[in-house]
């Protein structure tokens, strides 16, 4: 019976870490600006590394208290994931920050520890089980899978319905119920009044996320009388909608400053704080001719105009603009139905219930989802303003994978284009030209691709805040290019492609002293396209699948020049989103080592065994292991279309299957009669098998889940990545029952070394897949688990 309650307490505690790593992330995306899912796994990491030194160094002291350590671990877990978030709050970190001020490296240091703490005690309640009931060990071990399982859909279904901060305390409440189902009757009923008191209290102050200062809707705030009008929680982030009657929002992104007619009544939409577009007023039909004469409304000048689909429809800005050029059909594909929701029905009147128009179809669906399974044949695709191909402001979003932005995505919409059918893009202009070019240079590879000639089938144009891009299914006639060069000379709106263009038609009205945007295009669709790529102060190379970084324009060979012109503000130029992944890396190999390795010099030492060759070994699975469950975790936000679903999937996936590996290694290992190093040799055969596996099952996943809603494509990526999880499982319980064997003092060692690479593995991984990507990051994970085993080979 007392097996069965520590079960369901780890069962508890592990649903509470898990669910609470996965709303740390939904927390910290508002707090800051990217949600830094690697960080958390690294810090979660962090916590479980130094927990296993201190019960190492602790011993048998801490197992003969189990009665009294493992409720308290449980309670300060509970007491942890709520306190620190204040105090998490309370320091002064800023990630744009990082390019010129190295302060800020070490409020960033304290934020990890900080964070780090909740995780630390979970891991103790496991470890502390572990050590005192060690028989029990395969049965406890599944608890403890099941329980995290459990906590990634808890923490799914919290944020359907309630804030993050809230659904926080209840995740943590698991940690004080684990601690009154392991406690005696007696002392529990003693114990559970104040603690569910305690409880009550926390959920009526909750660690509300603070919005960053520097954030869209901060900065909004501040106008006089402007406020937020309506609010919704999810899973996609926290959507804000914003009024401001005294001084009136006015997004228009490309407008010709040749337009003289006001734009209507503007609601602001933000998604975390960020800016995520405008809801508009269109109850007066004739306020809405603006649209018209911005950079946006190029393709319906080509006559893009019958079947038209906007991918990222959002608040209906590019609805409403195509329904205004005459658009017969259109399919508006948005994934999140809270912003269709406050169209739909919450501001029905205000939108002239855009959304019910007859001529328009909702798609709850992402935009490479709904590419996939999609039969119709479009006249127009638009990817609609901040959807994709859009940079995060200064860079944060550099590290976020973006399947929306990439050669394949372009690729996807052209195969769904009828012939003479065009895909727009529009986006923020920037000097110099990063988003634009890239853009562009992503447009040139699809239709290279396709075996056309991108040179008679795109068009660009610019003015002083904005560039769309245009391309088309075939090339564009003499007619299209007239009524091209007609709409910019009209609008007052640069050329910065067309066929036929000559460089005396380009920069000619928002005059630049020297037009990077034009020279960078024809650049692009010479011969020397490759050598520009190679040469541009910023990495503006395609996108793909296998490299999805749309946002990351970060180039080594430009840090030195940016950093001598700091103070002229080229420190803005940094993507302070890659510095900062850089910035965790620096900081988690000495935090690993000293919180994980340093308590392990208090242990005796041993001899008969190497050292050095066991080291390798441990190291080795600390780092294959996260290369793998990180390149993977990337690669499953194409399959399952919702970022925080495939995190929290993969995430209890990779536990679980990796868990039954664990489990099966001990009946191996009592069975088999093969020496160790055999049985390690062979565990990495199969973790080869499963990588195999992993890229030959994910295409046809791909295909056969397209019109999937996203929890079931959940069970398809976790067919996926099943074998090469259960193999991972495999090599760590071989090798530490062969140094239990050898050496049994050396298990604590071997434990932190291998804690100790994780914790950096976790960053790492994600950079090496932003330089090589994820495939890449695949095989050397593969190469590093041979070493790991050839090293240890006798």
């Amino acid at each position: 019976m007392r097996v069965l309650r520590l079960s369901c307490a780890i069962a508890l505690v592990s649903a509470g870490a898990l669910g609470y790593q996965l709303l740390l992330v939904r927390w910290l995306a508002i707090a800051h600006w990217h949600p830094l899912a690697v960080v958390i796994i690294s810090l979660a990491l962090l916590g479980h590394g130094a927990s296993g030194s201190a019960l190492s160094v602790a011993g048998q002291r801490a197992v003969a208290r189990f009665d009294t350590l493992f409720p308290a671990a449980a309670i300060a877990f509970a007491a942890c994931a709520i306190l620190v978030l204040p105090v998490a709050a309370a320091i002064p970190f800023n990630g744009l920050e990082l390019a010129w001020n190295p302060r800020q490296l070490g409020w960033f240091a304290l934020l990890y520890l900080v964070l780090s703490l909740p995780f630390f005690f979970a891991a103790c309640c496991f470890g502390l089980a572990f050590a005192r009931f060690g028989s029990e060990i395969p049965r406890l071990y599944g608890a403890d899978l099941l329980g995290a399982g459990a906590g990634a859909v808890v923490a799914l279904v919290l944020l359907r319905w309630l804030p993050v901060e809230r659904a926080v305390v209840t995740v943590a409440t698991l940690g004080l119920a684990a601690a009154i189902v392991v406690l005696p009757r007696r002392r529990a009923v003693w114990l559970g009044v104040p603690l569910a008191a305690l409880a009550f209290v926390a959920s009526l102050h909750p660690p509300t996320p603070p919005v960053n200062e520097f954030k869209a809707l901060a900065k909004a705030l501040l106008i006089r009388d402007a406020r937020v009008v309506a609010s919704r929680q999810g899973a996609y982030g926290w959507l804000a909608v914003l009024d401001s009657p005294r001084v009136p929002l006015r997004h228009a992104p490309g407008l010709s400053l040749s337009n003289l007619q006001e734009p209507p009544r503007q609601l602001g939409v933000f998604l975390d704080g960020d800016a995520a577009g405008v809801m508009v007023d269109r109850r007066d039909p004739e306020a809405l001719a603006y649209l018209q004469r911005s950079t946006s409304a190029l393709p319906y000048v080509v006559e893009a105009r019958g079947r038209v689909a906007v991918l990222g429809a959002g608040a209906g800005v590019d609805v409403a603009q195509a329904l205004e050029a005459g658009a017969t059909h259109v399919d508006a594909v948005e994934r999140d139905m809270r912003i269709v929701d406050l169209v739909r029905h919450t501001y029905a009147p205000f939108a002239a219930q855009l959304y019910d128009d007859p001529r328009v179809r909702i798609h709850r669906a992402d935009a490479r989802a709904f590419l996939r399974a999609d039969r119709e044949r479009h006249d127009l695709i638009v990817f609609a303003q901040g959807a994709s191909f859009a940079a995060g402001n200064a860079g944060v979003q550099a590290v976020a994978e973006d399947y929306g932005a990439t050669v394949e995505a372009l690729r996807d919409a052209r195969d769904r284009l009828a012939e003479g059918g065009v895909v727009a893009i529009t986006g923020w202009d920037k000097a110099p030209p990063r988003d634009a070019l890239k853009v562009f240079a992503t447009a040139v590879e699809a239709w290279r691709d396709a075996d056309a000639d991108p040179a008679a089938s795109i068009a660009m144009l610019r003015n002083w805040d904005a560039w769309t891009l245009v391309a088309k299914r075939g090339a564009f006639t003499p007619n299209d290019i007239a009524r091209i060069r007609a709409f910019a000379d009209a609008q007052g709106f640069d050329l910065v492609h067309v066929p036929g263009i000559r460089a005396n038609d380009a920069n000619r009205i928002h005059v630049l002293p020297r037009d990077d945007a034009f020279l960078g295009a024809q650049a692009l669709l010479s011969t020397r396209n490759a050598t520009f790529l190679r040469d541009y102060k910023f990495d503006i190379a395609p996108a793909r699948d296998d490299r999805p970084y749309f946002a990351n324009f970060f180039r080594w060979s430009t840090l030195p020049e940016l950093w001598r012109l700091r103070a002229q503000g080229a420190a803005v130029l940094l993507d302070s989103g890659y510095l900062l992944l850089v910035a965790a890396l620096v900081q988690a190999i000495p935090l690993g080592a000293a919180l994980v390795l340093l308590p392990l010099l208090a242990l005796p030492r041993a001899s008969g065994v190497s050292r050095w060759r066991a080291g390798v070994y441990f190291v080795a699975l600390g780092l294959g292991f996260l290369f793998i469950e990180i390149a993977c975790l990337s690669r499953l936000a194409l399959l399952v279309g919702h970022p925080l679903l495939a995190f929290g999937a993969g995430l209890a996936g990779f536990l679980a299957f990796a868990g039954l590996g664990s489990t099966w290694a001990q009946a191996w290992i009592a069975r088999s009669r093969d020496p160790m190093p055999r049985m390690a040799r062979l565990a990495v055969l199969a973790i080869a098998f499963g990588v195999m596996w992993h890229l030959f099952a994910f295409p046809l996943a791909l295909s056969i889940g397209a019109a999937w809603p996203p929890w079931l494509r959940a069970g398809l990526a976790l067919l996926t990545i099943a074998p090469v999880a259960f193999a991972m499982g495999l090599p760590f319980p071989l090798g530490l029952a062969r140094l239990a064997r050898e050496a049994p003092a050396f298990v604590p060692w071997a434990w932190g070394l291998n804690g100790c690479a994780s914790v950096v593995a976790a960053i790492a991984a994600l950079l090496v897949a932003l330089h090589v990507g994820l495939v890449a990051t695949l095989a050397i994970a593969l190469v590093v688990y041979a070493i790991g085993a050839w090293t240890w080979r006798q």
